[in-house]
């Protein structure tokens, strides 16, 4: 795995523990958390992806 992929990974990781929290917690930003796991999830898979066959 590169390095962007694990990032991804890590900040999907990261929304979806925001968002179990704020399910019982209320806390300001808590909106951003499900805004960290899209862009996670859309990072992660950037960096899973392999380049096409034009890509120097």
């Amino acid at each position: 795995m590169n390095r962007l992929s694990v990032a991804g990974v890590v900040l999907t990781l990261v929304g979806i523990a925001g968002y179990a929290v704020g399910t019982s917690v209320a806390y300001p930003g808590r909106s951003v958390s499900v805004t960290a796991v899209m862009v996670g999830l859309t990072v992660a898979a950037v960096g899973h992806a392999t380049p096409t066959e034009d890509t120097p």
